[in-house]
């Protein structure tokens, strides 16, 4: 899937660069803090499954039995309510081509491919930026009520806030399409603010990824959810097998009993290194971490030369994301992704050693 960059689209929009990924961050030895997959994975036994799979290159990829895998696996009875994509990323363009929005909203701060790929199909895009002093939290209420697609993100990147569903829930209304990516809930330890089951919700697709928790990124495999014509209309506008067959073999094997069980176990080992990263980072009183309660596997930071202290961080051999290319945030923001705790304890030190001699604020 090509980005604006590569497309010839235009990657900024109002001075923010929407093209700019967490992955452009790592390189050179730097320990990566800045991209946002699990450590260690893909686990050996998901290795295993998708090199068995090459077998099968010669045939053109049926994704039926995947289908309905990721449909059982969300407690839906129907195939016809998933769409298996190339990433989510790709999923945002089949939005952008098979919808004609007249008001279309994203809500930021957030990931900035939803927006780069409606611009780049020709789309007006307006923004409904949530503030800082309010942690990030979704206000329905700064919806336009005539906005036919809303946006968000849950949890959302890179602010690491999980909107409660019922909050996510009012955004719905007739004749909307209300798109919520869920890529990162499955670090969510139990979802309980998912609605990918959902299926009274009118208007809503959920998007999910199995890059994030598997490190499935240069595989490229997600999915929506949603109800059936919405989903047939962005079927419509996708490619003839444009899902791989090592991607649809993942999506069996990341959807099984087996798997879940692991996922939700690296859930609660994700939260609780999130907490130990949140505890070293209170010895930093300069440092702000957004929103109240952190819930994604990466915390966003406020703090003083930010730009500077990523350089520094950088010359220390530590990678972490810049955060002012997501519209609504500035130079002072860095995003964080959470490690092991030894990991947590080396970028301690190294931010301690950044931030020495800046000037006090």
């Amino acid at each position: 899937m090509l980005t604006p960059a590569e497309s010839g689209t235009p990657a900024t929009a109002d001075g923010y660069d929407l093209a700019h990924h967490g992955d452009a961050e790592v390189g050179g030895g730097l320990v990566d803090l800045a991209v946002n997959v699990r450590q260690g994975t893909p686990p050996s036994w998901l290795a295993e499954r998708i090199a068995a799979s090459m077998g099968g290159l010669a045939a053109y990829p049926d994704g039926r039995a995947a289908r309905r895998a990721v449909a059982l696996r969300h407690g839906r009875a129907d195939e016809r309510e998933v769409l298996l994509t190339a990433g989510t990323a790709e999923a945002f363009v089949l939005l952008a081509r098979a919808l004609r929005p007249r008001h279309a909203v994203v809500v930021h701060p957030q990931f900035t491919e939803p927006e780069a790929a409606l611009r780049a199909a020709g789309h007006d895009v307006d923004r409904v930026l949530l503030a800082a002093a309010n942690g990030f939290r979704l206000d329905p209420a700064a919806v336009p009520r005539d906005a036919d697609l809303v946006v968000l993100g849950n949890p959302t990147n890179p602010t690491s806030v999980l909107h409660p569903a019922a909050l996510v829930r009012e955004l719905a209304r007739p004749g909307r399409t209300l798109v919520v990516d869920e890529a990162f809930m499955d670090a969510v330890p139990g979802e309980p603010e998912s609605l990918a089951a959902a299926r009274d919700v009118p208007g809503l697709l959920v998007l999910r990824s199995l890059t994030k928790t598997w490190g499935l990124a240069g595989l490229r495999i997600g999915y929506v959810l949603g109800g059936r014509d919405r989903v047939a209309a962005l079927e419509r506008a996708q490619p003839l097998w444009a899902v791989s067959t090592p991607a649809l073999a993942a999506a069996r094997a990341c959807v099984g009993a087996d798997a879940l069980a692991e996922a939700a176990a690296a859930a609660v080992e994700v939260a609780a290194d999130r907490e130990y990263l949140l505890s070293r980072l209170r010895d930093f009183p300069a440092v702000r971490v957004a929103g109240d309660a952190p819930a994604a596997p990466f915390v966003l930071l406020r703090m003083p030369d930010a730009a500077d202290v990523r350089q520094r961080l950088r010359e220390a051999g530590y990678a972490v994301r810049r955060a002012d290319t997501f519209p609504g945030l500035g130079p002072d923001w860095l995003r964080v992704a959470v490690r092991d705790r030894r990991t947590v304890d080396g970028f301690v030190d190294a931010l301690a050693g950044a931030m020495a001699g800046l000037p006090a604020r």
